[in-house]
């Protein structure tokens, strides 16, 4: 067909991170707006992202990322990101540079820089996530480049295991 086709090994956090905030890019590779490779899915129907707050102290917001259908951004800033469905993140919060999987709270007075939040992962008001990776170590997984990798166990979440 003359059309080059996309892979990309994302088996390690460092990997998986990159090609996700790739996405993000002018041009990436792996271009979802192209309409000569559609995307076929059946994923649940949302309502679109909403973005709520303009007040003087706060203002919720997303620069230069990708949103999904039901986020509700709620008087926080979010800048070169991704955020799967449902991710709820609450006043006063900020997360840069983060890949945000289905369903996840982030509570108000957040920060959360170069990282990976999994699915269902509920973040707690004041949390600060990437920032100082000695203090990350202890509590999550860090990649070999720095990148903070969340999971509801670590947070002592026990939702996988709920059947």
């Amino acid at each position: 067909s003359g059309i080059q086709a996309y892979w990309r090994d994302v088996g390690t956090i460092d990997a998986f991170w990159e090609a996700n905030l790739e996405l993000i890019g002018v041009t990436p590779e792996l271009n979802l707006y192209d309409n000569v490779w559609p995307i076929w899915t059946s994923q649940e129907q949302l309502p679109p992202a909403k973005f709520i707050f303009d007040d003087g102290d706060r203002r919720g917001m997303a620069v230069d990322s990708m949103v999904s259908g039901g986020c509700i951004v709620s008087g926080a800033f979010v800048c070169h990101s991704l955020l799967f469905s449902n991710v709820t993140i609450d006043n006063y919060s900020k997360v840069d540079s983060s890949v945000i999987l289905p369903n996840v709270t982030i509570g108000k007075n957040c920060r959360i820089f170069h990282a990976i939040i999994d699915k269902g992962c509920v973040i707690p008001d004041g949390m600060i996530i990437g920032k100082n990776i000695e203090d990350d170590k202890k509590r999550f997984n860090v990649s070999p480049n720095g990148v903070v990798l969340v999971t509801p166990e670590m947070l002592g979440q026990m939702i996988h295991y709920v059947r």
